[in-house]
């Protein structure tokens, strides 16, 4: 054999032979490895966030689509104008109902003095009045017994002049006396009725005083009125200094910004999505696995995902859930089989599988590429 055919031998066998190394290993492979290409990036936290309970015009937006954000972080602002003028124009009023309650407290503390005061001057004078009449009644009835003994006595010593047995003069000190009584008696009587008359007046007068203390309870119903109305002004000030704050819109989590839905100068109702924000370090890989790959899967299998936008990269992760149900069961538009009818398709079994190795900031949702995932043995 020659030289020339020798080394074209020696070079068929060596290509077969590593054919079949080749062949061997893939097929190695194959046998040891799940593998697929219907894979794709998904999140469990992607929101669309908007303004809560405030509408207007946009005047801020703070970041564009790919930006990092941090929780609580401002991302957007629409005007605050008039919800700004509304809650001066309360404050206002609010204010103003509180003056006008410190006047009415004012005016209670003065007219209930006032009250109990005159109540009290009043009792005490019907009291006075009372002791006094009291004082003049005892007088009055002194005087009458002594009126009644010099009546007696003007009979008798009239009897007795008549008779000369007494001289004029004497009769008549005995008649001014009981004159001077009976001019007693008249004027004590007169005291008497004016006191009834002041005793009158001074009841009349306590029974106006406590008719004041009708005044002070409409007082307190008008402060209790301002009050319930200044408490429930104050809940709705609360309620628009919220809507202040609402109008700045906040990253609800650390992620990345999705997709922008509004410009400047757009005007937005309450709830209307501004931002899509995907929530840092949420996502996954997500496989629609063909039914006949299935055995040898488990959760918990080491998985190796490759991205089509990132050939250089190298992630793995884990077996982290198998859906229990095919991904044709929850379609929009299920297959009617019930005719018999249809074309056997394999079916795919969604699998989520949790990223455990690789640069997850370069990751954005919808990205396609290849994994391979380890069987169970």
């Amino acid at each position: 054999m020659d030289k020339k055919k020798q080394i074209g031998l020696i070079t068929v066998v060596v290509l077969t032979i590593g054919f079949l190394i080749i062949s061997i290993n893939w097929i190695h492979h194959r046998m040891n490895y799940i593998i697929t290409d219907a894979v794709f990036v998904e999140t469990d936290y992607l929101s669309n966030v908007g303004f809560n309970r405030v509408s207007g015009k946009v005047v801020q937006l703070y970041k564009k689509e790919g930006d990092s954000v941090k929780a609580n972080e401002d991302i957007a602002k629409i005007d605050d104008t008039d919800y700004k003028i509304q809650l001066e124009a309360l404050e206002k009023k609010i204010e103003s109902l509180r003056y006008q309650k410190n006047q009415l407290e004012n005016q209670l503390e003065r007219v209930e003095k006032e009250v109990y005061i005159n109540e009290d001057i009043q009792n005490l004078t019907v009291q006075e009045v009372d002791k006094k009449i009291e004082s003049l009644n005892a007088q009055l009835n002194q005087i009458k017994s002594q009126l009644e003994l010099a009546k007696k006595d003007e009979e008798r010593y009239r009897r007795l002049f008549e008779k000369g047995l007494i001289p004029q003069r004497k009769y008549e000190e005995i008649q001014l006396n009981q004159k001077v009584l009976q001019d007693q008696k008249t004027s004590l009587e007169k005291n008497i009725s004016e006191l009834k008359v002041s005793k009158e007046k001074a009841l009349k007068s306590v029974l106006y005083a406590k008719t004041q203390r009708q005044i002070t309870s409409e007082i307190q119903d008008q402060i209790k009125s301002l009050e319930s109305q200044i408490s429930s002004l104050e809940k709705d000030r609360e309620d628009l200094i919220n809507q202040i704050k609402y109008t700045t819109l906040k990253s609800p989590y650390d992620g990345v910004i999705a997709k922008k839905f509004v410009s400047i100068g757009d005007i937005v109702k309450a709830g209307q999505p501004i931002y899509a924000v995907v929530k840092s370090d949420s996502f996954y890989i997500k496989v629609l696995l063909e039914e006949t790959k299935l055995q040898g899967l488990n959760v918990g299998n080491k998985a190796y995902i490759k991205l089509d936008a990132y050939p250089d990269k190298k992630f793995e992760g884990v077996v982290e859930n198998i859906d229990i149900a095919s991904a044709a069961k929850f379609a929009l538009v299920p297959r009617d089989i019930s005719a018999g009818e249809f074309t056997k398709l394999a079916q795919r079994v969604p699998v989520k599988i949790r990223i455990t190795k690789g640069d997850k900031s370069i990751l954005r949702v919808g990205l396609g590429g290849e994994v391979e995932i380890e069987k169970s043995k």
